[in-house]
């Protein structure tokens, strides 16, 4: 059913999330503007119902006032971006940057419109590529007055009531039940979806390692080296399982209390490619976990499961090899020790 309050938006940044945003807006019948510096995403959107801008200063001669842009670029390039519209828009105009920047910094450009008469709202969004057919979580920060006036445009992203079982002790009104929530003043947003990530590396760490376990779980099966640097497996016969990690994964999605959207992904993922071959187990961050770890710590709250993952992360990356290495050279001045170069 489409919206009953169609609205105009202008969207800039055509990427997988922001393509799929506009798409889920149109469907839903409200009017976007489209600008991308690849053009075939423009060109693209353009087929499916979108008004194609071909610059910034186009993108706003296109949109009526007061006009609403959306923001769905890298971090490192939404102040370029911002610094360029503020010389574009008119007061009372509003930007949401939808993307993953830091909440830090959404307070400063909050401030820098404000002498401009312009609204600056952070807007933490999840959902990913699922988000299309899903609807996406959407975390907003900023004033209350251009939130409440783009209510029909969040309420549009957003999952709706019907995603969810209800919260059986939940009472009274609120936006949550439909998947998005004005979290607080400018940087609010973005605080919360940088917990959110943060949240999201534990978990995936998790899921990850309990699987890992499950996959030796055969290890008193194998031959074991015998030597002075081999730490004997002394009950071997308590480790002789050869258990399908696709299997548990999907029998984990079926009433068990880990059950969840990442093990379903994670389900999908091994029923397409049991091994994972074609992973190297290199796993990238984009920053919000640093900036969960590094807000813990102003805090003085303990994250012992969020920081573990992240540096996990950072060790994937082969980052704690000089370390390794150190560690290794040590054992070998005190101790003698030869490094072994292979083995599980």
């Amino acid at each position: 059913m489409a919206t009953d309050t169609p609205m105009q938006l202008g969207m800039i940044g055509l990427g997988r999330m922001g393509a799929n945003l506009v798409r889920r807006l149109t469907r839903d019948g409200h009017h976007c503007v489209v600008y991308d510096v690849n053009e075939s995403a423009v060109r693209e959107l353009e087929s499916e119902g979108a008004v194609a801008a071909h610059s910034l200063g186009d993108l706003v001669t296109k949109l009526e006032r007061p006009r609403a842009v959306w923001l769905m670029l890298p971090a490192a390039v939404v102040q370029s971006t911002l610094d360029q519209l503020t010389e574009l828009l008119d007061p009372d105009d509003a930007v949401i940057d939808g993307g993953n920047s830091y909440y830090r910094d959404d307070i400063t450009r909050a401030a820098q419109l404000t002498p401009h008469r312009l609204h600056y709202l952070d807007c933490g969004t999840s959902g990913g590529v699922w988000g299309l057919e899903r609807g996406y979580c959407l975390m907003i920060g900023g004033e209350q007055e251009p939130v409440t006036r783009l209510d029909p445009i969040f309420r549009t992203i957003a999952p709706g009531a019907g995603s969810a079982e209800p919260t059986p002790s939940r009472h009274g009104d609120g936006t949550a039940p439909e998947g998005y929530l004005h979290c607080g003043p400018s940087g609010a947003g973005h605080f919360v979806k940088m917990v959110h990530n943060g949240v999201e590396y534990g978990m995936m760490a998790a899921v990850a390692e309990g699987l890992s376990i499950i996959e030796h779980a055969d290890v008193g099966l194998r031959k074991r080296s015998a030597d002075a640097e081999t730490t004997p497996l002394r009950e071997p016969e308590a480790y002789q399982y050869e258990i399908d990690v696709g299997e548990v994964a999907e029998v984990w999605r079926r009433g068990s209390v880990v059950g969840s959207w990442l093990v379903d992904l994670t389900a999908d993922a091994l029923a397409r490619s049991p091994k994972l071959d074609e992973f190297t187990g290199r796993v990238s961050d984009s920053g919000e976990g640093r900036w969960t770890v590094r807000a813990a710590v102003d805090e003085g709250v303990p994250a012992a499961v969020i920081t573990t993952a992240l540096t996990d992360r950072f060790a994937s990356r082969g980052l704690g090899e000089f370390a390794d290495r150190v560690l290794s050279a040590m054992r070998s001045e005190f101790g003698g020790h030869a490094e072994k170069r292979s083995g599980r």
